[in-house]
């Protein structure tokens, strides 16, 4: 997140190449985690005004209620998919935020794995204080992160958030004193992860979404599908035990990038 300047506001072109970049570390499998950090005072203050100014007016303003209302759900629900990405990645994607997080920003940070803030921190669920509901993805996560008596109240009044509050109620793991000590942590956490197997993280990853959105005995057999399809002990684990025994890191292999993907 480079415009410090703009507090680092998502503009259209934002919502077009996040996705973008994700989507090919991930299909390409370039990395084994993702950071993201911001710039400048605030990590963001959420969806630049030129988005909510974006296309043609006369199509709202003039079409048939029924036609206009499902071409905005399905502008919605493209935007979302902005943040989906991040959800869906096969690596956890890691947050390091500084100053404020509104509006946008929180459904942004819902769609982490992990979130690492500064004392300074705070989030807004912005869109109640401009007259809207979040619809990007706030709420469906949220509720999963934090208490939703949390949730209902940020909601309704639109409120700060301070970070030590955040803290406590589990919406960030752990808090620092500066900018640069929380995206040190947060690279140093990522370099801790890249060192485990991608297969066994990517698995676990797919559990833990997985049992988020189902039943605990849907997720029990999904976990036994997902080992029964992927797990092999003569790989990653017999190098793990080699490596322990040989008193070294342990060499993992890269998971394969999707050949359906160009440069893939």
């Amino acid at each position: 997140m480079k415009r410090p300047e703009a507090f680092n506001t998502m503009t259209p072109a934002f919502w077009r190449e996040l996705p973008e970049i994700v989507r090919d570390i991930d299909a390409n499998a370039k990395a084994r985690a993702i950071v993201i950090s911001s710039t400048g005072k605030h990590f963001s203050a959420g969806m630049d005004l030129a988005v909510f100014g974006g296309g043609n007016g006369a199509t709202t303003r003039e079409a048939e209620r029924g036609r206009a209302g499902a071409a905005l759900r399905r502008a919605v629900l493209e935007i979302q998919k902005s943040f989906n990405c991040l959800d869906q990645a096969q690596m956890p994607v890691i947050m390091a935020i500084q100053g404020g997080c509104i509006g946008g920003a929180v459904d942004m940070a819902s769609a982490c794995d992990i979130r690492y803030a500064t004392r300074d921190a705070f989030f807004v669920i912005q869109e109640i204080n401009i007259g809207m509901t979040a619809d990007v993805g706030t709420f469906p996560r949220l509720c999963h992160l934090i208490p939703q008596g949390w949730v209902r109240e940020l909601a309704y009044t639109g409120r700060r958030l301070p970070a030590q509050k955040a803290l406590e109620i589990g919406l960030v793991n752990e808090l620092f004193d500066s900018h640069e000590d929380v995206v040190a942590h947060a690279l140093g956490t990522a370099r801790e992860i890249a060192k485990k197997s991608p297969l066994a993280v990517t698995g676990s990853k797919q559990m833990i979404n997985y049992a988020r959105d189902h039943s605990i005995a849907d997720a029990l057999d999904y976990i036994a599908m997902w080992q029964a399809g992927m797990y092999n002990p003569r790989v990653d684990m017999a190098e793990s035990f080699k490596a322990k025994t040989e008193k070294r890191d342990p060499q993992f292999d890269d998971l394969l990038p999707d050949r359906r993907v160009p440069g893939g």
